[in-house]
């Protein structure tokens, strides 16, 4: 049986004569269950767990945003957009609303004139948090490799 830490992780599972192979996945309900590897769409997001989350926070921004969020306590907009630089105005607020809808920030309003908002990271956001800290840390140890295997292909 295959752990519940891997997610779309393949096992066999004999049946009579032949062997059988499932994808367990996990609902959005944390619940596990097993299907055919025949049964699942892997044309739409939804049938799996990795792409449904990867397609929801892997955009050009978000994970800098959470990265930058991590390493502070919470931001306001404008404090957040000049940490960025390249952002446009549209495309934060655009990111930051998915991001809240996803459960991985909040967004606090304070009532007063002019009106404050403060965004930080929710417990969603900050066990998220250490993986990304670890793709940052593997691309910076790969990336001269990956630049130079990019030159030797565009060479062919």
């Amino acid at each position: 049986m295959v752990s519940k830490g891997n997610i779309c992780s393949t096992f066999k599972q004999e049946v009579s004569d032949k062997e059988i192979s499932y994808l367990e996945v996990i609902n959005v309900e944390n619940q596990w269950f097993k299907m055919k590897k025949n049964e699942i769409n892997f044309a739409e997001a939804e049938s799996c767990p990795v792409r449904n989350i990867l397609d929801r926070f892997g955009d050009k921004w978000s994970t800098l945003v959470i990265l930058i969020l991590g390493n502070y306590d919470k931001l306001r907009f404008n404090e957040l957009q000049k940490m960025i630089g390249t952002v446009s105005q549209k495309m934060l607020a655009v990111t930051l609303k998915k991001l809240e809808a996803d459960g991985l920030v909040t967004r606090k309003v304070y009532p007063q004139v002019p009106p404050k908002v403060e965004y930080s990271l929710t417990e969603l956001g900050l066990s998220l948090l250490p993986k990304i800290e670890s793709l940052v840390q593997w691309a910076n140890e790969n990336m001269v490799e990956i630049t130079e295997n990019r030159s030797l292909s565009e060479v062919k």
